[in-house]
């Protein structure tokens, strides 16, 4: 990377990073903490655990085709305003139907798409999946200090307390934004300025963009089904306290960062990236499978995260690399907004789907649903082509 590619990738990925880490902050503490607002079930634990990945999914599409038209800054900081309206909100609920509320307020703060596009826009093609890797890597860390930061907020300052600093997390990020990101690369590396007309039936007409699309979605859907019952088999099954759950998250979420290297690493020396996006799906089968049947074993629970973590890592890194190779010129935005709908329509699936299964089939119910959901993306993933840059990589190699 050249050092505008550098600095506009640490900007985003900071910026992104935040915005997740608000988000995470209370995957680990809602499961314990949310019982204790009025009114509050599992079922509609699970709601508002993913109730912010519907408002994400409804708008992201307009979001990113809005961000084709007027630009990403304008869109970026709008979303991150709502967002921390959304944790106000949440932060002053007493019931459990406001915190619904306030986590859908904070749905509407759809930037996902404007920021990937953002970062794409600022890469050379072959650098893209190095800024994205880096974007990826934020959300891992933004996932481990989450698991640390959560809890720790939560014991001193209660759930509210999580929600306010989700708010002033995302307010830092807005200052981010034009104190990090470097201001006009994005006219000079892009080439399209305004969104194409038609361009939505153009990107949902294509089926590697929508094998894509998929994957997002069953990546979020299982990482919040997961988180709607992990906190729970951590503490009921393995013994370990709200506040000790960091030590099973931390150790594995950093050793899974070694699996994703490594994988992300292969594939693109040899071209083959969207060739592992099945082997990676297997991953997360096994993991999902190994959880749901040896639960209350502390070693096959470890490994069964770091298999799970491994997989999700890469997928998070790969996914919108690929779909940005994919996306017809000057349809990124829309094509990256289809592609977070799917993302967030997965958390708020996740959620719902999660919560109602536990209720019904316990703990080990929710990850086979998990391993099946898994199953429908690899079978999918088996059918992707090879994006056009891999295609004239090899046909150059040949000529030479």
């Amino acid at each position: 990377m050249n050092s505008a590619e550098r600095r506009a990738t640490a900007g985003l990925a900071t910026i992104f990073g935040l915005r997740m880490l608000g988000l995470f902050l209370i995957l680990p503490v809602f499961a314990i903490y949310g019982t204790e607002l009025t009114g509050a079930t599992p079922a509609l634990i699970g709601l508002a655990v993913g109730a912010y990945g519907l408002t994400q999914a409804l708008l992201q599409i307009p979001f990113g085709m809005l961000s084709d038209r007027i630009g990403r800054r304008p869109v970026i900081v709008f979303g991150l305003l709502i967002f921390a309206l959304g944790s106000g909100v949440a932060a002053e609920a007493q019931s459990i139907h406001g915190v619904i509320l306030g986590r859908a307020l904070q749905g509407c703060g759809a930037i996902a798409a404007a920021v990937m596009a953002l970062a794409a826009d600022l890469t050379r093609d072959r650098q893209r999946t190095k800024s994205m890797a880096v974007i990826g890597i934020s959300v891992g860390a933004a996932f481990m200090i989450a698991l640390v930061a959560g809890p720790a907020i939560a014991a001193q300052a209660g759930l509210a307390g999580v929600f306010w600093a989700t708010a002033g997390l995302a307010l830092v990020a807005v200052a981010l934004l034009y104190g990090l990101v470097p201001a006009g690369g994005e006219v000079a590396f892009r080439p399209e300025v305004n969104a194409r007309a038609g361009g939505l039936p153009i990107v949902l007409r294509s089926p590697d963009l929508l094998r894509l699309d998929l994957g997002v979605l069953v990546l979020h859907l299982v990482l919040t089904a997961s988180f709607v019952v992990l906190p729970v088999v951590l503490e009921s099954r393995l013994g370990f306290a709200g506040g000790d759950h960091w030590k099973i998250y931390i150790p594995v979420l950093a050793l899974s960062v070694l699996g994703m290297g490594a994988l992300i690493g292969i594939g693109e020396r040899r071209r083959i990236l969207h060739r592992l996006l099945a082997f990676v799906a297997a991953l997360v089968i096994i993991a999902d499978l190994i959880l749901a049947g040896f639960s209350q074993s502390l070693p096959a629970v470890l490994l069964g995260l770091w298999l799970f973590f491994v997989g999700f890592n890469t997928l998070e890194a790969s996914l919108p690399s690929l779909l940005t190779r994919f996306a017809p010129d000057g349809l990124r935005g829309t094509a990256l907004g289809v592609y977070s709908t799917a993302q967030f329509l997965g958390a708020f699936l996740g959620g719902v789907l999660g919560g109602a299964i536990q209720g019904a089939y316990g703990v080990g119910g929710v990850f086979i649903f998990c391993a099946l959901a898994a199953g429908v993306w690899l079978l999918a993933a088996v059918g992707l082509s090879a994006p056009a840059s891999y295609q004239e990589t090899t046909t150059q190699a040949e000529t030479t």
